[in-house]
């Protein structure tokens, strides 16, 4: 047992993170400023239990750097040598977090500045949408550090930038600053300065008022379907419409829309 003062175990882990509500939003900051928001260990076991544990009324997920930073990627600090067992689970550790972000039940949102690098980058990959503002800048320096990604970079950066993109980045250290980020696929925001983590919140807020099954079928049907032969991408649309057409929420929106009281689209 502990003394009153000295913080457990748990309460060390959660500190990695800062979690906060707003509305229906989770906000969940990276809170390792000293360090750049590194990645080690410790806050990766907060992130899966963070990730694990979402309430039932949370509508999206906000996930950003506390401090001018999202985050410099693998704490090297605390990197040991690993025989090549230890390494391959040490690499499936963090495909498993990521994979909570990229598979949760909601939107995830992150919010970019400053480093965004190596399993930082990993780790924003793994959201459905990424807000940068100015001072975001994107890297992948492990070809200078004599390592490979680990964290599912090489699957899901390609998906957003191109393969010839991601080896020169991590060939020649090739850095990108948030206005190319955007215009190459990094981001789909770019915002005023320190206006990101506004912006994500602003979105979270927005997509938490979509119907449930609609979110669902983006965040996991819309990735499969568009990977998918295109005979079989079309099928499984077809069911995913259907099934979302059915549902009580759809037909209550739609007999909304119907009857004028929701507004038109209209251009912002």
């Amino acid at each position: 047992m502990h003394s009153g003062n000295a913080p457990s175990a748990a309460d060390a882990e959660s500190a990695l993170l800062t979690i906060a509500r707003v509305g229906a939003v989770l906000s969940v900051g990276l809170n390792r400023p000293a360090k750049r928001n590194a990645l080690n260990d410790g806050i990766m076991l907060a992130i899966r239990q963070c990730f694990t544990d979402i309430p039932a009324d949370v509508g999206a997920v906000v996930i950003h750097g506390v401090g001018g930073h999202f985050s410099a990627g693998l704490d090297l600090s605390e990197l040991r040598e690993r025989d090549a067992t230890e390494g391959l689970v040490h690499s499936q550790t963090w495909h498993r977090v990521f994979d909570l972000i990229q598979y949760c039940r909601v939107p995830v949102i992150a919010a970019l500045q400053g480093a965004v690098i190596g399993g930082g980058l990993e780790l924003a990959c793994a959201a459905h949408i990424r807000v940068a503002d100015p001072s975001a800048y994107f890297a992948l320096p492990e070809g200078s550090r004599g390592i490979f990604v680990g964290g599912g970079g090489s699957v899901r950066l390609p998906r957003l930038i191109g393969v010839a993109r991601m080896a020169d980045m991590m060939l020649t250290g090739r850095v990108y600053s948030a206005t190319d980020g955007v215009v190459h696929g990094f981001t789909q925001y770019l915002t005023e300065a320190g206006g990101a983590l506004d912006k994500a919140m602003e979105l979270g807020a927005r997509v938490a008022t979509n119907a449930p099954l609609t979110n669902f079928a983006v965040l996991q049907a819309l990735p499969m379907i568009a990977e998918a032969n295109p005979q079989t991408g079309l099928l499984m649309e077809s069911l995913m419409a259907t099934v979302a057409q059915s549902d009580q929420e759809a037909k209550t929106r739609i007999r909304a829309f119907l009857d004028h009281k929701t507004a038109k689209v209209r251009p912002t």
